[in-house]
């Protein structure tokens, strides 16, 4: 049943039971053990986050000022929502009429060629990205990262914004307009100037968005070595003015490898790069990008056809299928990141959130308190831990907090619960379980010791949180 809000919404909290086996399921298992290995050290994090691009944050701005701050609550508190630390921005390019649309371009008409004065324009909205990102400061947010999904039509062989073409003056695209790689970037960098006048500082910036993707919205082509040609380029006006640079965002992580690996092949273009980036539509995460820069999973929702709120219906659009997938980020892809796409969106959407403008509610899917798991309390500047588990059921992970606190993770994708020993550091441990009838409710487990008995909840996914 879906649940609809017209009042402040936060997280259920009926308590695990520990020892307890639901009605319908399998005995649970006993003997199972999890340790931290403090010998091993992975990945620095750089946080967890959403987007409201494409002027979905607009949507937000229709609910009543009560349901914008729980939204805003629920994607931004460290108590009551997800605590997201990274805000994803899209650079704006010419709408089309689709419901994709980002905002105006800040340089909509051509000015008159490359080289001729550019003529920016500011609205100070952004398609509500401004105002989204002057709360998300508010609540903490350091880390915000503009994309660029198009140059503008007068910039690119296809003269549009939308379905792919490529920039003018690559290697291979030639216009009679001339070369405007040069302009391109600066325009880049002048976004993040009016973003600096509104008082957010971008900290990073990327000039492409799923370089291998054609879209009937706004959609641009690179090759890995148009990309690595394109990072020369930007690289020293981000390194100028501030940015880390960010490339290539491709439609798969698999696919992401070859535009990581033609920027690393480039001796220039290489000490450019800061972040790599990839997104997991077409492929997902099986191993890291071959680079010894962080990288980020910077981008993915599931596919389907309806709103689904649910924990673990077998879907693939439930909150344990995006549990998994940032599991998989973490250890496998060795992330530093990991960002969703949409924070909300309207009518059949896979965003965290689905908002209803024309009856004034919002609905919450357990895709949100599967992310909110992980970066409620994985904190920006962790660093991931080894873990082993002798259950194969149990899918681990563990990281350890600027602040010295202890985080695990663990996935129970077994449909018995486990009764498990943890060892971790000595100090408070609080439990908090997320499954079809918990988001996040919380349990302070006995003792200070750092082996502690714990039972696992079938096909639950438990953090456990050591201070």
């Amino acid at each position: 049943m879906s649940r609809r809000h017209k009042a402040l919404l936060v997280p259920i909290l009926a308590l695990p039971l520990a020892g307890f086996t639901p009605a319908g399921a399998e005995s649970a298992s006993h003997g199972s053990r999890i340790e931290v290995d403090y010998r091993t050290v992975h990945q620095k994090i750089d946080g967890f986050g959403s987007s409201q691009a494409f002027r979905r944050m607009e949507l937000i701005e229709q609910l009543s000022p009560q349901q914008q701050r729980e939204i805003l609550d629920l994607w931004l508190s460290k108590e009551k929502g997800a605590g997201v630390s990274i805000l994803r921005l899209g650079i704006g390019s010419s709408p089309t009429g689709s419901p994709y649309d980002l905002m105006e371009s800040i340089q909509p008409v051509d000015p008159g060629g490359p080289d001729a004065t550019p003529n920016y324009v500011w609205d100070g909205k952004d398609g509500g990205q401004v105002w989204l990102a002057k709360e998300a400061k508010r609540y903490g947010v350091k880390r915000f990262y503009a994309d660029a999904w198009s140059a503008p039509g007068y910039m690119k062989d296809n003269g549009s914004d939308s379905n792919g073409g490529s920039l003018c003056g690559l290697t291979g695209v030639t216009c009679a307009s001339g070369d405007w790689r040069t302009a391109y970037a600066k325009y880049l960098v002048q976004y993040a100037k009016f973003y600096k006048q509104e008082g957010i500082k971008i900290t990073d910036i990327g000039f492409t968005n799923e370089p291998d993707w054609t879209a009937v919205y706004a959609s641009m082509r690179f090759t890995p070595a148009q990309a690595a040609e394109m990072v020369r380029v930007m690289g020293p006006y981000a390194r100028q003015a501030g940015l880390n640079l960010v490339c290539c965002d491709s439609f798969g992580w698999n696919e992401s490898k070859a535009y990581t690996a033609a920027i690393e092949a480039d001796p220039v273009a290489r000490r450019y790069v800061d972040v790599h980036a990839g997104h997991t539509y077409a492929s997902p995460v099986d191993a890291p990008l071959p680079t010894n820069r962080p990288v980020w999973m910077s981008e993915w929702n599931p596919n389907g056809d309806t709103w689904n709120e649910a924990w673990d219906d077998g879907s693939g659009w439930d909150g344990f299928t995006i549990a998994s997938a940032i599991h998989d980020a973490m250890t496998l892809g060795n992330a530093s990141a990991y960002v969703y796409w949409f924070g909300a969106s309207r009518g059949a959407t896979r965003a965290l959130l689905q908002v209803d403008v024309p009856n004034q509610t919002y609905a919450v899917s357990k895709r949100l308190w599967a992310l909110a798991a992980y970066s409620r309390f994985i904190r920006p500047d962790a660093v991931r831990l080894g873990i082993t588990a002798s259950d194969p059921a149990l899918r681990v992970s563990a990281f350890r907090n600027k602040d010295g606190s202890e985080v695990v993770e663990i996935l129970n994708t077994g449909t018995a619960a486990v009764s498990t020993t943890l060892k971790t550091k000595s100090g408070k441990a609080t439990l908090y379980l997320t499954d079809g009838g918990n988001s996040l409710a919380p349990t302070v487990l006995p003792g200070k010791h750092g082996h502690r008995p714990v039972t696992l909840q079938p096909r639950s996914l438990t953090t456990i949180v050591v201070r």
